[in-house]
């Protein structure tokens, strides 16, 4: 069984033994996907806001002098969204409100330490082979299109338009 094979099959396996777990991701520390088993929800997106959410929280356990960040744990209306660390990894687990979580996060704790032992040998082999394929920190950027010449809304915000406030109230 080859790694991606067997990366799967572990995140099969969580979801069957906890059956409050609704999906899995696994993904690198840049947040692209590596693995999913998340049905009906877009885990490139899952993958890459995990990468986000727990450098936010790293970044909060630094400051507040607490240590290394251990999890990162989301409660919604909706249920549960916690990332653990898997090695060189995030295991994003995302579970319905009714979970336990004193038996999900020995589980899933044990499982994101399997995933890692499984994907931190790919990604050195990974990065062994394309090292040499970086870009050249030195070639010229894109072209990118300056700010000022951007359509401006009559609020002077970018991008034109009517107006769209993430949140109601502010401007």
């Amino acid at each position: 069984m080859d790694a991606h094979a067997a990366m799967l099959a572990e995140l099969h396996r969580l979801r069957r033994r906890m059956p409050d777990v609704s999906g899995t991701v696994l993904a690198d520390l840049d947040g692209l996907l590596v693995v999913s088993d998340l049905p009906g929800i877009d885990a490139q997106n899952v993958a890459a806001l995990s990468a986000a959410g727990v450098g936010i929280g790293h970044r909060f356990a630094q400051i507040v002098g607490h240590g290394p960040l251990r999890e990162s744990i989301i409660q919604a209306t909706g249920g549960w969204v916690i990332c653990y660390p898997a090695g060189h990894a995030l295991l994003t687990v995302v579970a319905f409100p009714v979970a336990d979580l004193s038996r999900l996060h020995p589980e899933a704790r044990a499982v994101a330490q399997r995933l890692g032992a499984l994907w931190d040998p790919v990604r050195t082999v990974d990065d062994r082979v394309g090292g040499s394929q970086l870009a050249d920190p030195h070639a010229p950027l894109a072209v990118r299109t300056p700010m000022a010449s951007l359509p401006v809304d009559r609020l002077g915000g970018p991008y034109g338009g009517e107006r769209h406030h993430r949140y109601p109230g502010t401007y």
